[in-house]
C-alpha cells in the first residue's frame, strides 16, 4: 500500500493537523477530534459531553440539521461522530474532489453550533431512550456495571450516556458554557487520510479554524484506584452474563505489546484459550471473549461470558484456571506466533480503509508525543517473548486482583472471593 509520510503541522493557534496521503484511493476521510470526553465531566454534569456531540447535529446559524444530512448525501459522503471516556470524534468521508465541502459543514457543524431550546428538549427524550436501551441490552449492561464497580467514584467509571437524571438537568445555558470552555483550539486535533496534498488540507483547515483563539484549560486528571469487588445483579433474563477483570496497562506503557499478545492468546480469537475450553470444548457459552482497554493512566483487562445461568459458576472456575495457567507455564511457541500473526493480521486488514488510518493517527496524537508507522507496531509485536507473556501475566493478575459482575437469575449464587484467586 503506498502511503506518504505522515505530516504533523500546528497552526498558530494550536491547533493540530495530521495528514496521511494515499495515492492508490479516491476517498478522503476528514476528523475533527476534541481531546476531552466524558471522563473530564463533573459528576452532576455527567454525560455532556455526548449531549453536545448530539447537539452539534442538530443545526448551526447558517444550517439546519436538515441543511446538514442534504449537504453530506448530496455528495454521497458519510458522517458520523462518537464520544468516547478521553476524546471525541465527529468525521467525513468524502470523494477527494469534495474535501472543502465536506470540511466547510465539519467546520460549522463543531464551531457554530445552535443549541435552540426546543432541539435541546427534543434530544434529551433521544439520549433518555439510549440510557434506557443499555438497560435492556444485557451484555452491555454488565460492561457498564462492571466498569462503575471497578473505577468506583472516578470519572472513568461514569457512563459516557450519564443518567437520566443528570441529562434531564442540561440547559441551553450549560451547554453553550461547556461548549465554549471545551471546544478551543488546543483541544482540537484534525486528522485526514486518503488523496490529498498536505498542503492543501493545511490552506482549507487554517481559513476555517485559524482565527479561533480561545485558550484550553488544563485537563486535571487523576488516576483512578481499583479495588477488587463482586456485584451479583439479579435480573429476569434468559441468560447469565458475566464479566471479569483486573487492572492493566495505561495506553503508553512500556509492555503494551505483550499485553496485546496475551489477551488476543487468552480470548481475542477464536483459536483462543478461553473460545476454546470454555465454548468449544464445554459448549458453555455461546459469546467468550477478553479485551483491553486503556486510558492516558489507567487500564482494564476485562473477560466477558454469556452462558446458562446455572453455568456461572462453572464458568467463572474455568476462566480463573487459564489465568491460573498462564501464569504458571510459559506460551508454548506455536501458541505464542499464531496469536501474534492474528494479532499483527487484524492490524494490518484494520488499517486498509483511510477511515480507520485517519483514526488511528488522531488517537497516536491524543496519547504519544510522537506517531508510529505500522511497521514500529508490528515490530513491536514480533519481538514479544513468551518469557514477555508469563511476566505480564503475573504483573496484571497477582492475587485478589479479580473484580466480578455477574447479571442474570442467579438466585443465591454465591462468588467468595478465594474462588477469584488466581494465586
Amino acid at each position: 500500500m503506498s502511503t506518504t509520510p505522515i505530516v504533523r503541522d500546528v497552526l498558530a493557534n494550536g491547533l493540530r493537523l495530521i495528514t496521511e496521503r494515499m495515492t492508490q484511493v479516491r476517498s478522503v476521510s476528514i476528523g475533527v477530534w476534541l481531546t476531552r470526553g466524558s471522563r473530564h465531566e463533573s459528576a452532576e454534569r455527567g454525560g455532556i459531553a455526548h449531549f453536545v456531540e448530539h447537539m452539534l447535529f442538530k443545526g448551526t446559524g447558517q444550517r439546519s440539521a436538515e441543511d446538514i444530512a442534504q449537504a453530506i448525501d448530496s455528495i454521497g459522503g458519510q458522517l458520523d461522530a462518537f464520544t468516547a471516556k478521553e476524546y471525541a470524534s465527529y468525521y467525513i468521508k468524502v470523494l477527494d474532489e469534495h474535501l472543502p465541502l465536506a470540511l466547510d459543514v465539519l467546520s460549522d457543524i463543531v464551531r457554530n453550533p445552535a443549541f435552540s431550546p426546543g432541539d435541546i428538549e427534543r434530544e434529551k427524550k433521544v439520549v433518555v431512550e439510549e440510557i434506557k436501551m443499555v438497560e435492556d441490552t444485557p451484555d452491555d449492561l454488565v460492561h457498564e456495571l462492571f466498569t462503575q464497580g471497578f473505577w468506583e467514584d472516578h470519572p472513568l467509571g461514569r457512563p459516557i450516556l450519564g443518567t437520566r437524571e443528570t441529562v434531564e438537568s442540561f440547559t441551553q445555558e450549560l451547554l453553550r458554557d461547556y461548549f465554549d470552555r471545551v471546544y478551543t483550539p488546543g483541544n482540537l486535533i484534525v486528522s485526514a487520510v486518503g488523496h490529498l496534498e498536505h498542503a492543501r488540507v493545511r490552506e482549507l483547515v487554517e481559513a476555517r479554524f485559524g482565527d479561533l483563539t480561545t485558550a484550553s484549560q488544563p485537563r486535571g486528571e487523576q488516576a483512578p484506584t481499583v479495588v477488587p469487588k463482586i456485584l451479583i445483579r439479579n435480573k429476569e433474563l434468559e441468560q447469565s452474563h458475566l464479566c471479569l477483570g483486573a487492572s492493566s496497562y495505561p495506553q503508553d506503557h512500556g509492555d503494551r505489546y505483550a499485553s496485546y499478545v496475551l489477551n488476543t492468546l487468552l480470548g481475542g480469537s477464536m483459536s483462543s484459550r478461553l473460545f476454546q475450553n470454555v465454548r468449544e470444548k464445554r459448549g458453555l457459552a455461546y459469546a467468550v471473549f477478553s479485551g483491553l482497554s486503556a486510558y492516558r493512566d489507567a487500564g482494564s483487562f476485562t473477560i466477558y461470558a454469556g452462558c446458562s445461568n446455572e453455568a456461572v459458576g462453572e464458568v467463572v472456575d474455568l476462566v480463573v484456571d487459564e489465568l491460573r495457567g498462564v501464569k504458571r507455564q510459559e506460551v508454548p511457541a506455536a501458541e505464542l506466533q499464531r496469536a501474534k500473526d492474528h494479532l499483527k493480521g487484524s492490524l494490518m486488514l484494520g488499517l486498509e480503509s483511510t477511515a480507520s488510518r485517519m483514526t488511528n493517527l488522531a488517537r497516536q496524537e491524543i496519547y504519544f508525543d510522537r506517531l508510529f508507522g505500522l511497521d514500529e507496531t508490528l515490530q513491536g509485536i514480533e519481538q514479544v517473548t513468551p518469557q514477555d507473556v508469563q511476566r505480564v501475566a503475573s504483573d496484571l493478575f497477582p492475587s485478589g486482583s479479580l473484580s466480578a459482575t455477574v447479571l442474570g437469575q442467579v438466585n443465591g449464587l454465591q462468588i467468595p472471593p478465594e474462588r477469584l484467586d488466581v494465586g
